[in-house]
């Protein structure tokens, strides 16, 4: 399997983790509290059973979709602002499942906020190869911008080739 073929696959996978981890975390909303850890567990153990993931890719896109929702969470309870606004897109060009699936999931996270702090603060950077979801991330060598749609590998920056970036938020676009 190509280089290329395997990013699209674990772009794929990151999606459907998206979507398990909502489907899990639904079904436990009559809970006092959510628990998307778990969600996130149970979503991983069934893409490598389901022969869709090794052990190791799932444990990494986890890790990946667990960064996305705690970096969403914390903004959206610290600044009330929407979705829309810590992606830095416009919702109308998302594939509407995948934000649907997200935001349910990211609404939920507030919740786990505190369990996450300190794992959350050595969270913070993005480095090229990790699948990343939906928004728009900033070269912290160069700061040159690359805005994403979809989920997706991230590649080295295309105008200085650093492999470091940070998520742009709504209120960071003109810093």
């Amino acid at each position: 399997m190509d280089t290329r073929d395997k990013d699209d696959r674990l772009a794929h996978a990151y999606h459907k983790m998206v979507s398990r981890v909502r489907s899990l975390v639904g079904e436990e909303e009559s809970k006092a509290e959510p628990e998307v850890s778990k969600g996130i567990e149970a979503a991983k153990q069934k893409a490598v059973e389901a022969g869709e993931l090794s052990q190791e890719e799932a444990d990494r896109l986890g890790e990946y979709l667990r960064r996305d929702l705690e970096d969403a969470a914390r903004y959206l309870s610290n600044t009330g602002k929407a979705l829309g606004d810590w992606l830095m897109l416009d919702l109308e060009l998302i594939e509407e499942q995948l934000l649907d699936a997200f935001s349910q999931v990211a609404d939920k996270t507030r919740f786990e906020l505190a369990l996450w702090a300190e794992q959350a603060r050595h969270a913070q950077d993005y480095q090229t190869g990790e699948i990343i979801g939906i928004g728009t991330f900033a070269c912290l060598n160069c700061g040159e911008r690359l805005h994403f749609h979809q989920a997706s590998p991230l590649p080295p920056c295309p105008k200085c080739q650093h492999t470091l970036f940070q998520r742009l938020k709504r209120s960071e676009e003109h810093s």
